[in-house]
């Protein structure tokens, strides 16, 4: 088997005009036969004319250039088309005859231009070749050559049916292509969005409270440590991205999970935010993907809090159940005194949104009932990563 495939690769490495080069040699050895002469395509019903040397230069007129059929369709039909003319006129009717609707069917489906005058070309030439046909005698009536031009219209239409799946197919290719690039550019702009909004957030709280801080040197000294501390994480978070983008499928191993919620929440709290957190349970080993979003969850609700509500109580409660992982972050309303909230553009709500609502869950972030803000998340827990 394995020689096998080897040698159909091989093949299919091959030149299109060696690969088209078979058919031309098996319609030549069979045109030779004897038993195959006088059983070509026929137009008119002249009797058929003794096997003779002409009769090879036909079979070579019409046999050879479908080894090009399909790298030079337009030359090759009209050398087939030749042949065959001349085959007719002669009366040789020889098995390469059946040479002209294969033409016709490759040129359908592999011309790319002059396509309606290589039609036209084609129909007004048949009209001189029925009545030269004709005039040597031929029985034919004329419905019979209405019915053979049909048949030739219908192998140029099988070809064109060809063309036209082929280049359905590709385009369909081509939008499967577009829109996997798309969901790429979109999840690596999430993760982007995850991994930088928070630590920077978090540095631009600590820098805003450290100008006020110059009075007391300890403090002062330890928030730009926080600072520094912060940004050295932003920077080994994003290599881990990075590490995970060159990875040969799409994963979150190496990620950080729900279990990191803690540290996450301690950081929260050392850049100034009065955060309260519970955990209840543990999470199930087939969460998988479930425990990954809940960190994201909590983690873009901790960055949002400390844009919009710094200084304000924030609680985080999150309750692993058998099926599913319940998260809920409360802020509460207004900014802390003497600094002003980053912008925030909504994508990261959004992106949570999305990442929720792909592992078949449910997200809502709205006003909390007491002027905060609220966000509530419920994540299957059998998504497996």
């Amino acid at each position: 088997m394995t020689h096998l495939r080897r040698l159909a690769d091989l093949w299919r490495r091959c030149d299109v005009v060696v690969r088209d080069l078979p058919l031309v040699l098996l319609l030549a050895v069979a045109s030779l036969l004897p038993a195959l002469h006088g059983k070509g395509t026929q137009v008119g019903d002249l009797p058929a004319r003794p096997f003779d040397a002409p009769a090879l230069v036909l079979i070579a007129l019409e046999c050879l250039p479908l080894a090009v059929r399909r790298r030079w369709p337009a030359a090759s039909l009209a050398l087939v088309s030749l042949g065959f003319a001349l085959d007719q006129l002669s009366a040789y009717h020889v098995f390469a005859s059946n040479a002209m609707p294969i033409a016709l069917i490759s040129a359908g489906a592999h011309l790319e231009r002059h396509r309606r005058v290589t039609v036209v070309v084609l129909s007004l030439a048949y009209v001189p070749l029925a009545l030269a046909v004709g005039r040597l005698g031929a029985t034919e009536r004329p419905e019979g050559y209405v019915v053979f031009y049909l048949a030739l219209a219908l192998a140029w239409g099988t070809g064109a049916w060809l063309r036209s799946t082929r280049a359905a197919e590709a385009e369909r290719r081509r939008h499967v292509a577009e829109a996997t690039r798309t969901a790429e550019r979109t999840r690596i702009a999430r993760e982007l969005h995850d991994v930088v909004t928070h630590h920077v957030t978090a540095m631009v709280v600590q820098a805003e409270a450290a100008r006020y801080l110059t009075a007391a040197p300890d403090r002062f000294d330890a928030a730009l440590s926080n600072v520094a501390d912060t940004g050295r994480r932003a920077i080994t978070d994003l290599r881990h991205m990075l590490d995970l983008l060159k990875a040969p499928h799409d994963t979150d191993v190496g990620m950080p999970s729900a279990g990191g919620l803690h540290t996450l929440v301690e950081r929260t709290r050392q850049a100034g935010q009065p955060v309260d957190f519970s955990e209840e349970g543990t999470p199930a080993e087939s969460a998988g993907s479930a425990e990954f979003v809940t960190y994201r969850v909590v983690q873009e609700a901790l960055t949002n809090a400390l844009k919009h509500a710094r200084g304000s109580p924030t609680v985080v409660s999150v309750r692993y159940g058998e099926k599913e992982i319940s998260v809920e972050v409360g802020t509460g309303p207004g900014i802390g005194p003497g600094a002003a909230s980053p912008g925030g553009s909504g994508r990261g709500l959004a992106g949570l949104r999305e990442r929720v609502e792909a592992l078949g869950g449910e997200f809502s972030a709205d006003r909390g009932p007491g002027g905060g803000f609220l966000v509530r998340a419920r994540i299957p827990a059998g998504s497996p990563s």
